[in-house]
This record gives C-alpha cells, structure tokens and sequence, in this order.
C-alpha cells in the first residue's frame, strides 16, 4: 500500500488490507506519523503523541479483531490510557498519568487498533469548541481559522485531517455530534449506559454523557460499536443488548421509516438559514428514499429542560475540581475563568436541589419519548449555526449567563438527548455556499441504533460523502 492510499479506505478498509497481507500495521502506523507530522502543526488536533508506545504495541504483535493494525487516537477526556498524561485539558491535572487503562481503551486494544495519541479537548469539556489554556487551539480543516467543534474537536479535525479514519469521541451535551457536523463527519451518540463508563465511574454527568467515536464511514461506526459495547459488572444500570450486531444492520435495508422534522429549535433560538436548507434537503431526500416525512416536533418544557442540563453539567465541573482539592474551589490560576465561574455557582447547590432537578429532567425525557410512539425517527439541524470562529466561546470571560445564552444559540438541538439517553446521529449531508459542512442530526428511539445504522447507511449510499476533504497539506512521501 502506497502512502498516498492510506486516505482511500476506511478503519475496517485498512484491517482488512492488514489480513490480506497487502500492507502491515508498521506501515500504517508510518502512513499516521506522517500525517500527524504534515498536518498537525496547523490543526493541533494531536496533543500527546505516542509513537514510541504505538511502535512497542506494534512489535509485541496485535490481538485479532475488527480493526487489527488501524492507527487510532483517543480523547483527552474521561478515557485513560496507561502511561499517558489524563488531564481533562485542565492544568488542575497537568501532573497526572494514567497507570492504567479505562475498560474502553482496553476494548479499543482488544479489536486490534494501535492508539498513537490523544486529542485536544476543551477544560473538563466544558464549551462546544476545543480551545483550552493547557493545550491551546484546535483549528477545523476545512478552514482553519473556524473551530471543529467541541468537546471532542480534536478527534474530529484529525479525522477529518486523514490522520486517522476513526477516533474516541465522548457526548455530554452534543460533543460526539456537534464537531461530527462543524468537520463533516458521521458521528452518532449511543444510548444511555451503552457503553461502560468504568471503572472510574458509574455513570457519566449523572447519565448525560456516553463515549463512542466520530468517523467517516457508517459501517466504521458500527462495528466499533459492536467492539465497545456492553457493561461491566457493578456497573449501576446497562442498555439491553442489541438483536444482532450493528455491522449487520448497516447492510439491511431500513424499511419505510415515519420521520418527522423541524426547522425549529425548541426553545425558540435563531436558526441559521444553511442549517435550514440542510434540514429541508435531508426531509426531501428520505422522501425520495420512500420514508414517510412530515413536519412535526415533540412537546415539552424546552426552557426547564436547558436550565436543568445547566444546573447538572455545572454540578459535574464542580465536582471534578472537587476529586483535585476535595471540594473547595482551586486556586484561579489552576482553572479557566469560565471554569472557575461555573463551579462557584454550582458548589451553592444543596443536595435536595440537584435531585430535584434531576427529577425535573426525566419528566421532560418522558414527555419526549411520548413523540416517539408515533414517530420512528426525528430530523433536525444538528447545530444552529455554521462552523463558528475560532474564539467566539471566550474560555477567558467568567460571565456564565452570556456564556449559556451563546451555548443555547449553538446547541439547541443536540443536549436534549443526553437528558432523554436516545440514539443521536449527525449525518454529513449538506455543504454551504462557503464550502463549509452542514450536519443533520437524526434520533432514534431508546435503544434502537439498529435503525439508525440502517438509515444512516441508506443516506451514505444515495449521498456520498467519504470523498468530500477538506485541501490539506501535502505529504512528503520520499
């Protein structure tokens, strides 16, 4: 396999080059240095690189799975991988190694990929951009003075950059879908309690956040579901296994699906009219596809459901300071401002409040899940807006009120499902009139990524994707 080849396939793509013996693991661990050398300078997507570890795993031999040799990179966030720096992007943690791996990097071990780094993400992935002191700026490839998104912006541009095809992606508001969109890429959020989040925790943001990956192919995703997937003993509660394996569902068709879609964002913010335009083609195209589309958005308290993610979220920042400095707030200079400011406010919660906040939220996700009794599938924007400027979510400003209000003009479609812990897919479908990738976002009842996979794979088939790159730079390939 030529260097210049490395781009053309997909993760199970290159595995399956690796068993067919017309490439080895080495050269494409090389094909991913190089690329990380060329291009991460002006992404800064790859903040700790491991090339030496990667090169060791890869001598000692590889276990047998799906993705056996593929180069892959895993999120500054939640994941630990032994040996490594696990700093949440916070100088907080900036002394803290990982002496093990978390049971998701070992699934990630288990089907054969070869981890050469971790990925920048925003402080404790607190902003819908990936911008932090610790790390710095991660730039999108499509135009590097916009931002991939956040949290897992990293994993995102690196994909997107053809470093890697497939990445570690983490969701507690959006942050699977959110850059998914920004970079064009497939990024889907599974259901709740999918995926272990041990044995660090028990459940992530209190049952918001859930891992997985972004990227470029469905059946990519797919099948590193079906690696990942599955619970750990004690862990608190775990979603009920699939029928069959999610690769299988990308080949099957998905019959004729009753979808309804929004131009709206429920809590009534500005849409922009790209956003608008993707949504209308997508509804055009899954009724030419012959599904049954009509619009139509489910009911209930948008205004209390956005004030209670907040409320929840911010008790999480606080208390991942509070695992550092048990439960006062750190010194300034050790956090961002905004980080600082939201856990001064959350740290006046009570207990009593939390729960019935917490309360709160599973009365609205009930409401919503409601909808989907005569609904298979909703359609909406993923995002409100085009890929944003670099610094339009200013880490440096403490003053959280704006900061939600430009939150909640950004992401008004996406965290309403990690309060519900439905199945959530952005879908690169649409590009603007500036070149720039416009996701959609598709959602799926508890429990049913099948369908999802499915439609998912139909949408890939009657409108490509995996082709459409952003112009990068050139590889040497003396």
């Amino acid at each position: 396999m030529s260097m210049n080849d490395y781009e053309k396939q997909d993760g199970l793509g290159l595995a399956k080059l690796v068993r067919r013996g017309e490439t080895t693991p080495a050269e494409l661990l090389d094909a991913a240095l190089a690329r990380i050398d060329a291009r991460n300078p002006a992404l800064n997507a790859v903040v700790t690189p491991l090339a030496d570890a990667a090169r060791r795993e890869v001598a000692a031999g590889l276990p047998a799975g799906a993705f056996t040799g593929v180069p892959f990179l895993v999120k500054e966030l939640v994941a630990s991988v032994a040996g490594a720096a696990t700093t949440a992007a916070s100088r907080l943690y900036r002394n803290q190694v990982a002496t093990a791996d978390s049971e998701i990097v070992a699934r990630f071990r288990r089907a054969g990929l070869v981890i050469v780094g971790k990925t920048n993400s925003p402080e404790f992935g607190l902003s819908p951009t990936t911008e932090s002191r610790m790390y710095g700026v991660t730039r999108n490839p499509w135009r590097t003075d916009l931002a991939p998104g956040g949290s897992s912006g990293g994993s995102a541009a690196a994909v997107a950059a053809g470093i890697v095809p497939v990445a570690h992606a983490t969701d507690g508001g959006g942050s699977i879908r959110i850059p998914a969109s920004a970079c064009g890429l497939f990024g889907l959020k599974p259901t709740r309690a999918r995926i272990t989040a041990g044995p660090e925790g028990g459940e992530g943001l209190s049952g918001l956040a859930i891992q997985h990956v972004v990227s470029r192919s469905v059946r990519d995703s797919a099948a590193m579901l079906d690696a990942i997937a599955g619970p750990l003993p004690g862990d608190p509660y775990a979603a009920a296994p699939p029928e069959r394996p999610w690769l299988d569902e990308v080949s099957q068709a998905p019959g004729r699906l009753r979808i309804a879609f929004t131009r709206r964002a429920p809590t009534g913010v500005a849409v922009h009219a790209d956003c608008v335009a993707a949504v209308e083609d997508a509804a055009s195209l899954c009724e030419s596809l012959g599904h049954d589309v009509e619009e139509a958005s489910p009911t209930f308290d948008a205004a209390a459901l956005e004030r209670g993610f907040m409320t929840v979220f911010g008790a999480h920042i606080m208390s991942n300071i509070a695992r550092a400095t048990g439960g006062a707030l750190p010194d300034r200079d050790l956090v961002e401002p905004l980080t600082y400011a939201i856990a001064e406010r959350a740290r006046s919660l009570s207990a009593a409040e939390f729960i019935v906040t917490v309360h709160g939220l599973h009365r609205e996700a009930r409401r919503i899940a409601a909808f989907f009794g005569r609904h298979d599938v909703w359609l909406t924007p993923t995002l409100a807006q085009p890929p944003l400027p670099i610094g339009h979510f200013d880490i440096e400003s403490s003053d959280v009120d704006a900061w939600i209000a430009q939150l909640a003009g950004f992401i008004p479609f996406t965290y309403p499902f990690n309060v519900t812990g439905q199945p959530a897919m952005s879908v690169p479908l649409s590009w603007n009139a500036d070149g720039l990738p416009i996701g959609c976002q598709f959602v799926g009842r508890y429990g049913d990524e099948a369908t999802l996979f499915r439609l998912a794979a139909q949408l890939e088939q009657a409108r490509p994707w995996f082709d459409r790159r952003p112009a990068l730079a050139p590889l040497d390939t003396r």
